[in-house]
């Protein structure tokens, strides 16, 4: 793709945005108009409070998120972690789930990192093991699920945990099947983007933060609504009754985290604001929720091939939930 092509597709894409903007500015007045006795309502009120509360807490740990995951993008270079992983693929994969403490990558992004990191050489179970960490277990999540679930430390160590352990269990099923099961698919490499030549370090760190930012506000903001809504129009004994069975809870949780695909610096005070579930729940909405979601099947579909991810999404899904109640049934 030439750079002019290139820039022709990102007008489109502007034009397109602003234009809906428009629209929903012009609709604005007589919309307010018409659901006037519906604003004024007390439910609306109770729904408007959740919303804002959970987006409000949530943008500050989203934007540290992005700025820490822009910044690893930037200054860290793929071959240099290729560099330093161990040489065997077993002890690798703990190297790689740890390696996300350190290298903190919003999930928007860690798709094609991992893709560059095979490409580098690194071997398919480890840059796995990467891309599912380092959403998962990095300093922003950590900090903003202690704050989300007021300072609870069993909940942070579970959540840690949990989600550490989901990744390098992934990890090693592709080291110990890929040689014994040949139907297991692998990623099949795709080329990447590249930044034009002649970009700053700056330059390329702003676009890194601006791509990852957008699609990851809308999913929070679209996320707190739909937790808002819970709280609100879904009647009291129909969440009690799920929420209350042990099993369809979790279910429940699964595919809520799979659908709504919260960045995971926010998700935490999505998942404080459902309170008729359980703390086991709640956990595994957190730990499925950055190991696979909607967008991150699609992302994976796209870099790695369909055969792969039709294959990966569900047994991430599988050992995610499991590893959850497994970990909160030791923990919480």
């Amino acid at each position: 793709m030439t750079t002019t092509t290139a820039e022709t597709r990102s007008t489109g894409r502007g034009d397109w945005q602003g234009w809906l903007v428009v629209g929903l500015l012009l609709l604005a007045v007589p919309a307010e108009r018409l659901l006037g006795d519906l604003l004024a309502a007390s439910a609306f009120q109770t729904w408007a409070t959740v919303f804002l509360a959970v987006v409000v807490q949530s943008i500050p740990f989203l934007v540290l998120g992005i700025v820490l995951s822009g910044l690893i993008s930037v200054l860290l270079s793929e071959r240099l972690v290729a560099r330093v992983m161990p040489k065997r693929t077993a002890l690798a994969v703990p190297f790689a789930g740890l390696a996300g403490v350190a290298l903190p990558t919003c999930e928007c992004a860690v798709v094609p990192v991992a893709n560059g990191l095979t490409r580098r050489g690194l071997p398919p179970a480890v840059a796995l093991t990467f891309m599912l960490a380092a959403p998962a277990v990095n300093p922003a999540v950590i900090v903003s699920t202690a704050v989300a679930f007021g300072g609870r430390v069993d909940m942070v160590a579970a959540r840690f945990v949990a989600s550490l352990l989901t990744a390098m269990v992934i990890g090693w099923i592709y080291v110990w099947a890929a040689a014994r099961f040949p139907a297991l698919k692998l990623p099949t490499l795709r080329d990447r983007l590249h930044h034009h030549d002649g970009e700053s370090r700056w330059e390329r760190f702003l676009a890194a933060a601006w791509h990852d930012f957008l699609p990851a506000a809308a999913f929070l903001v679209l996320g707190a609504m739909i937790a808002a809504a819970i709280n609100v129009l879904v009647p009291v004994q129909w969440v009690e009754a799920v929420a209350g069975h042990p099993f369809l809870a979790v279910l429940a949780l699964t595919v809520f985290a799979f659908v709504i695909a919260l960045c995971s610096e926010a998700d935490a005070f999505v998942a404080v604001s459902l309170t008729a579930f359980s703390d086991t729940a709640k956990l595994v909405f957190l730990v499925v929720g950055p190991a696979m979601d909607i967008k991150l099947a699609a992302m994976e579909a796209g870099q790695f091939g369909r055969a792969f991810a039709v294959q990966f999404v569900p047994l991430v899904l599988v050992v995610a939930a499991t590893t959850a109640c497994l970990v909160a049934w030791v923990i919480l």
